[in-house]
């Protein structure tokens, strides 16, 4: 997707801007798809800092965040992690989907998060590295239905005091979101594109449904519509097809829905 300015429906730069001043991490808290990249990125783009990101799964491991021992031409060295990198030159720290991280890494994490704003870097020298004045982090969670994730310990949630819920935008922000990707010539196709992903969203919020569409699919299917597709067939690859994944009942369901709106 081409980097396109983030719509800041309801005031989250302000609010990331005020935590910045205050010194206080940031943990955004919302689905896949909702714009938390995008937010984070511009938000740093606005500060004028570099933004340094780890996207955090199970095999995350303490040496992606602090660093490990390389051996080069009989020369044994050390390169940094993202978390060492990002405390020594004062940038934004984004770390993304921050609930999926084994216990071990989080409690690495932690030593850097803390008040003091430092850490030993037992790895190597066992130099103390003390963050620079105007290092900042934020986290992202997705929500515990989300595949993968895990609750956080309340010692990393209290690292974060300022959070921010992220849900899906309404629908006409949506609409104007869709409409910085795409030509805008058939914006009576994406509002109902728009009701359908919401119809799915709803019924994946009380678990009717195994999948939640992201603001992702709402872009997907404007720009097919652009090159030409129907928006009953967009609809099907886009938002339909996904559902095959948990068998034809899920996907009946789903294809129907998208037949009521989009016609045979």
């Amino acid at each position: 997707m081409e980097e396109v300015q983030y719509l800041d429906w309801n005031n989250s730069i302000q609010i990331l801007n005020k935590a910045f001043e205050a010194g206080l991490f940031v943990l955004i808290i919302g689905p896949k798809g909702t714009g938390k990249t995008s937010l984070v990125r511009d938000f740093a783009q606005s500060k004028n800092m570099n933004l340094q990101s780890i996207n955090f799964s199970l095999r995350t491991r303490e040496s992606h965040l602090v660093g490990s021992k390389t051996l080069t031409d009989g020369t044994v060295t050390f390169d940094e992690g993202v978390l060492i990198k990002s405390m020594r030159e004062g940038n934004t720290l984004y770390l993304d989907e921050i609930n999926a991280a084994e216990a071990d890494v989080l409690l690495r994490l932690d030593e850097a998060l803390d008040d003091r704003r430092q850490i030993v870097l037992k790895e190597s020298t066992g130099e103390l590295i003390k963050a620079k004045e105007n290092w900042f982090v934020i986290g992202t969670i997705n929500p515990l239905t989300h595949s993968g994730t895990k609750e956080l310990p309340p010692q990393i949630l209290s690292r974060f005091p300022v959070r921010i819920r992220l849900e899906y935008p309404p629908e006409d922000i949506e609409l104007e979101i869709v409409k910085k990707h795409v030509s805008g010539k058939h914006e009576s196709e994406i509002i109902q594109a728009i009701k359908l992903a919401n119809t799915l969203r709803q019924a994946a919020a009380v678990e009717e449904l195994f999948y939640s569409p992201s603001l992702r699919e709402t872009i997907a299917f404007a720009k097919l519509l652009d090159k030409g597709m129907s928006s009953k067939d967009a609809a099907k690859f886009v938002f339909g097809n996904v559902y095959t994944q948990w068998g034809n009942i899920e996907y009946q369901k789903v294809s129907d829905i998208i037949t009521s709106m989009f016609g045979n």
